[in-house]
């Protein structure tokens, strides 16, 4: 009783230690609990009637709002029951049409992916089918094949020997050859994508009749099919034969120059689906080919040994000159290196030539050739550059680099060549000469085609060290007597340039040169010249100094986007040294001579510099309407330079340029012209073709010369400073060869009205 007193009278419980060892109450100690008990009890009832009271209270003073709240309860309970009798029936009814659409769309389900097994099994079936029937035939075209060949030929004797067969025979198993191409191509069709034959469904196959075609993914692939897969060996057998069949054909009509051959070989790569790559591959060889001999004709290692391997050398003699003879010939066998360099040159022209004429054989059969379908010929439909194009780059560019560097690395090389530079023009146009009823070049002195150009201009350093070999014999012969010395040597410089009309040009613009320096010899007792000749190279090395600082436009961003905010930018730093540069070449150099002698010289520097920046600024690119105002802008700075360079004595400022000046101001309404106003002869007044011809290929996507033949801007332009127009022009007019489009039109518009056409 002590635990319930203890809360009654709200008094702590005992903890458990104090209960264990609590001493044994006594009776009054009972009696007293008892008391207790009784008093809490009194109180519990008291409190319990008076809780009773506060409720009764409370009910009373709120009884019509606990009954309000009882009989909604009651209306609340009704509702809730009429609702999910409604859910119920709600549950019923969508259990209902859930079966009425579940079960047909299972159904459908089953149907649909039913229908699509059946249709890939169809369409497996169907595909089987026509590899059957195709195998079956190729198995009939190999065997015909077989019967082509004669008994007891191996396997080494080629499969393609017309040996023994009549042309009818001939013609017989070419185009069995062909059917058989088509067959195997077909068949590997159907082995590797369906997508690839005309009945099969595919991308460009036709839908089914209801709308629907069996998915790429979903078709059954033959290869996994026991009964196609057990004729991949033959398949694949065949296919290496006719391919070999086809090679064959195509080296011997290559050889031969056989063009019907060619046709039937070229049929077969075609229906085989292997044109384009084999082309490719033909026309690399040729490439090769002829770069390998470009190569070996200018390989002293290779004439050395010739020469060794032709004369008998004593062992002591051998032993002095083996280091020699590997590099550079000597005074004794400089005559053998000689005849077996142009013997070597010879061979070369010769298989040039054959090369040549195999690459455009070639393209005549491709040429005449068409698709059965879309009537459009192999050149064109399969091929995206002429096998004749990339033939021609590929021969000016190795001719040129080898010779280049035959020049470079060999003093024996450019002694020989340039010297006998005649001989090695006539070799070449022997080459023209045999190509010609093959291909359309045509070299004459009124026109010369961009292919004959492109291989002389290969050349290029040979015949720069020839003219300079003839002008110093022409100055020599000046230099030493008149009359008849001058007119003998005169004469035998044309005589050996008279085969070659721009050999000839060349050299008869040296005599009239060395007439003229003669012309003024003889009236000013010869000092004039004189004086020239020792100021010259100061003045080549000033203009080379000046070119240079120019050259540096390219690295000039002119591709930058104009800013309206920024204002005008002020002039490069390639302009701030060029106007440095010829302020120094003024002030300190040209102050040491009399002012009459330096005034010619300026003028000649202020148009020479204007030509050089006009010919730069028009092959900037990437050029942007930044870089156009940033070019604007370096104008106005060179015309105060040159402005400043020329002084007061000149009264008539830069107009004394003449048409360089002309030019130069022409310039800047050229780089803001629309593209269709470029062609215009009124807007390219004062200004050269070639300058509008750069413009018209910077604007356009086609490459500029220069980049076509891997040259810097600056040898690019010191070359059209040293070439005709013509010569600039037909090397613009190269760059064009097989392309369309506005800007080639433009281009082409401009050349006909440079020439006057």
């Amino acid at each position: 009783m002590t635990t319930p007193n203890a809360i009654l009278a709200g008094e702590p419980y005992p903890q458990v230690h104090q209960t264990q060892y609590a001493k044994p109450r006594t009776g009054t100690a009972l009696e007293s609990a008892k008391e207790d008990i009784s008093v809490a009890i009194s109180k519990l009832d008291l409190s319990i009637e008076d809780v009773s009271k506060q409720i009764k209270s409370l009910v009373t003073a709120h009884h019509e709002e606990l009954l309000q709240r009882a009989a909604g309860v009651n209306n609340l309970s009704g509702s809730l029951t009429s609702v999910r009798r409604g859910l119920n029936d709600v549950d019923a009814s969508l259990e209902k049409l859930r079966q009425k659409i579940r079960v047909p769309y299972q159904t459908l389900e089953t149907s649909a992916i039913r229908l699509q097994r059946i249709r890939q099994a169809s369409d497996a079936l169907r595909r089987i089918s026509r590899f059957v029937v195709l195998s079956r035939r190729l198995e009939t075209q190999m065997s015909e094949l077989a019967t082509f060949d004669k008994p007891g030929t191996t396997e080494k004797k080629k499969p393609n020997n017309s040996e023994g067969l009549s042309a009818d025979q001939q013609d017989d198993k070419e185009r069995t050859i062909a059917k058989a191409a088509l067959t195997i191509a077909e068949l590997g069709a159907l082995l590797d994508g369906p997508e690839e034959t005309e009945d099969t469904p595919g991308k460009d196959s036709p839908e089914t009749d209801d709308g629907t075609a069996p998915a790429m993914d979903t078709l059954v692939p033959l290869r996994s099919v026991k009964a196609a897969a057990a004729h991949i060996p033959f398949i694949e057998e065949a296919q290496s034969k006719v391919t070999h069949e086809m090679e064959s054909m195509i080296m011997t009509g290559l050889s031969t120059l056989d063009q019907s051959l060619l046709a039937s070989s070229l049929q077969t790569a075609y229906n085989l689906r292997a044109l384009p790559k084999l082309i490719q591959g033909l026309s690399r060889d040729l490439c090769d080919a002829v770069e390998e001999r470009i190569r070996t004709a200018f390989d002293l290692s290779r004439i050395s040994k010739e020469v060794i391997s032709k004369e008998s050398v004593p062992s002591s003699q051998g032993l002095l000159y083996k280091s020699r003879v590997r590099t550079e010939p000597t005074n004794i066998t400089a005559p053998q290196w000689t005849a077996a360099l142009w013997a070597r040159l010879e061979s070369l022209i010769e298989e040039m030539a054959a090369c040549c004429i195999k690459v455009y054989t070639l393209e005549k059969v491709l040429k005449l050739k068409k698709d059965p379908i879309t009537q459009r010929s192999f050149l064109d439909d399969v091929l995206e550059n002429k096998p004749s194009s990339t033939f021609w780059t590929s021969l000016g560019r190795s001719l040129e680099k080898y010779a280049r560097d035959a020049a470079k690395g060999s003093t024996f090389l450019q002694q020989t060549l340039s010297s006998g530079y005649p001989r090695l023009l006539r070799l070449f146009h022997e080459f023209f000469a045999k190509i010609a009823v093959h291909t359309d070049t045509v070299y004459t002195q009124s026109q010369q085609s961009p292919e004959t150009v492109l291989v002389l201009r290969a050349l290029s350093t040979f015949e720069a060290l020839y003219l300079s070999r003839s002008t110093t014999r022409l100055n020599e012969a000046v230099s030493q007597a008149f009359a008849v010395a001058i007119a003998r040597a005169v004469m035998n410089e044309l005589d050996s340039a008279r085969f070659d009309p721009l050999l000839m040009l060349a050299v008869a613009r040296n005599v009239g040169a060395a007439l003229d320096g003669a012309t003024m010899r003889a009236e000013g007792l010869k000092l004039h010249v004189t004086y020239d000749s020792i100021v010259d190279p100061l003045l080549t090395a000033i203009r080379r100094e000046l070119a240079s600082i120019v050259s540096k436009l390219h690295r000039v961003d002119l591709q930058k986007v104009m800013d309206p905010m920024a204002g005008m930018a002020g002039p490069s730093l390639y302009m701030k040294d060029l106007a440095d540069k010829l302020n120094y070449v003024k002030t300190q150099i040209f102050t040491n001579f009399s002012s009459d002698v330096t005034q010619s010289w300026v003028l000649s520097i202020v148009k020479y510099v204007i030509r050089i920046f006009v010919l730069h600024s028009s092959i900037a690119k990437p050029l942007g309407e930044g870089g156009k105002l940033q070019l604007t802008t370096d104008m106005t700075e060179l015309e105060f330079a040159l402005g400043a360079f020329l002084g007061p004595s000149s009264k008539r400022g830069l107009e004394v340029a003449g048409e360089e000046y002309k030019m130069l101001r022409a310039m800047r309404p050229l780089l803001f012209l629309d593209t269709a106003s470029l062609a215009s002869p009124t807007h390219a007044a004062n200004l050269p073709p070639l300058v509008v011809l750069h413009h018209i290929l910077v604007r356009s996507p086609l490459p500029l010369p220069h980049i076509i033949h891997g040259w810097q801007e600056a040898e690019y332009v010191r070359w059209v400073e040293e070439h005709r127009n013509e010569d600039a022009w037909s090397l613009v007019e190269a760059a064009l060869v097989g392309k369309e489009g506005e800007f080639v039109e433009l281009a082409r518009r401009v050349l006909r009205q440079a020439r006057g056409e």
